[in-house]
């Protein structure tokens, strides 16, 4: 059920339900609206629902998290959507914003659980409350329309990939160029609502450990390994036990491989490149005592690494710096171990961040690699003899992962790929981990300094 994630109500408490409904649902409805508008206009979901907080001061906690919930279903299936819109519309809508609400409320409609008439009822309270107020007998008349001809419209939808997966025709083609065998699996996986998943602090426990405190709180959780959990529900951090004394970090799976996958050993001196917002700069210090250097090139980006590295009670020096650039900011010695967590399209991490799927454009990916051709040269020449750089992407596009090292090895010869060793819990192809149910996409590469 779509509240029931946040723990509002009780599944079978139907008539609570419904009034619960009706007293929030129109300024979610807005704020998923104006928040979508803005990411139409060039940008990014997490902006632009900041900049549309702002405007409803007076909103509750519900109201946010449900206008987050809109928000991110709707762009999570706005292929889908866009064309059933577009079957009940005689001619475009002209503006922005009136579409923008439609999409909201075909998307409750399509794949929420609420009452239909509430939906459309609340759609018309919300554009009468809007910029629009005129169009209240457009927003009725469409809904209705689709809740009369719901099934006709359906099955009546063309048959593109891009109205059943929801990507950007490009985005699908080179999916299917790339992964012939698996590109349905790949694209399915972006769609589907990330899990929750928890990296525990070894300095503190272990999983057995954790999981036995979330059960003491009425938490149900699954054990995936020795130090990593996927909550059942995902909840808010806070209410958590164990967040604020440091005991876990929320961080993907497939991201909880870069720490291990370093080789660390105490007291080496390690670089964390591109360390914001440093989820994987505190798995590198609850793995070992390094002497550890964080940059990155955003001051307020790494404020978080900053605020991350306090709540766990761990110790790095923090830098701005241009990973690019290492002169302007290294100190000539070099590092026993480098983690390269390179700018990159974050294709593989789509589910978490919709918005991708819709703002990414080609040509993004000639940029992000032109950005990691600098950085990995550059970073190397930072790598004792002996020493070990991996390098990272959260993408699934070769242009960014196997093909960059490939290009890398043919210009450095003292440079040898050194065989990952991952368990049997991710699938693993020269170095890519494609997004599961289980875990997001990453590409990692180990490469030692001969």
């Amino acid at each position: 059920m779509m509240l029931s994630c946040y723990g509002l109500i009780k599944k079978d408490n139907k008539d609570y339900w419904i009034k619960f409904h009706r007293e929030l649902m129109y300024i979610s409805q807005l704020i998923a609206a104006e928040s979508i508008e803005l990411v139409f206009s060039g940008r990014n979901l997490t902006s632009s629902l900041s900049k549309v907080f702002e405007g409803y001061p007076k909103m509750t906690y519900q109201q946010r998290a449900v206008a987050q919930d809109l928000s991110y279903g709707t762009l999570r299936f706005l292929g889908n959507l866009d064309a059933i819109l577009g079957r009940l519309l005689e001619r475009p809508i002209q503006d922005e914003f009136l579409r923008c609400l439609l999409l909201v409320a075909l998307y409750q409609l399509e794949y929420g659980r609420a009452e239909n008439h509430t939906i459309v009822n609340q759609a018309v309270n919300a554009v009468s409350k809007s910029k629009c107020p005129w169009a209240k007998a457009l927003i009725n008349g469409v809904l209705r329309n689709f809740i009369r001809n719901k099934k006709e419209l359906n099955d009546t939808l063309p048959h593109s990939d891009i109205t059943k997966y929801s990507y950007q025709p490009w985005w699908i083609s080179k999916v299917k160029e790339q992964y012939p065998f698996s590109w349905e699996s790949i694209l399915v996986a972006g769609n589907q609502h990330p899990p929750m998943t928890l990296r525990v602090n070894r300095r503190q426990m272990n999983a057995d450990e954790f999981i036995s405190i979330l059960k003491e709180n009425n938490i149900e959780a699954e054990k995936i390994d020795e130090f990593a959990v996927t909550l059942l529900k995902a909840l808010p951090v806070e209410k958590i036990p164990g967040f604020f004394e440091g005991d876990f970090s929320v961080q993907d799976y497939g991201a909880q491989f870069a720490a291990q996958l370093l080789d660390l050993t105490e007291g080496a001196r390690v670089l964390d490149a591109c360390s914001a917002p440093g989820g994987k700069t505190g798995h590198i210090l609850e793995m070992a005592d390094v002497d550890l250097l964080a940059i990155d090139n955003d001051q307020a980006r790494l404020s978080k690494v900053e605020s991350n590295l306090r709540r766990l009670n761990l110790n790095a020096r923090l830098l701005v710096g241009d990973a690019s650039t290492p002169e302007a900011w290294w100190d000539g010695k070099q590092f026993d171990r480098i983690l390269a967590d390179v700018p990159c399209t974050a294709s593989g991490i789509v589910r978490r961040h919709v918005d991708i799927k819709w703002l990414r454009r080609e040509d993004d990916i000639v940029s992000f690699t032109k950005q990691q051709e600098l950085i990995l040269p550059s970073l190397w020449r930072l790598l004792r003899k002996g020493g070990k750089l991996l390098y990272v992407t959260c993408s699934i596009f070769k242009e960014e992962n196997l093909n960059q090292i490939e290009k890398f090895l043919q210009t450095h010869n003292d440079a040898e790929q050194i065989p990952l060793n991952l368990n049997t819990l991710v699938n693993i192809d020269n170095g890519q981990i494609l997004p599961t149910a289980k875990h997001d996409g990453f590409y990692y590469n180990l490469l030692q300094k001969k």
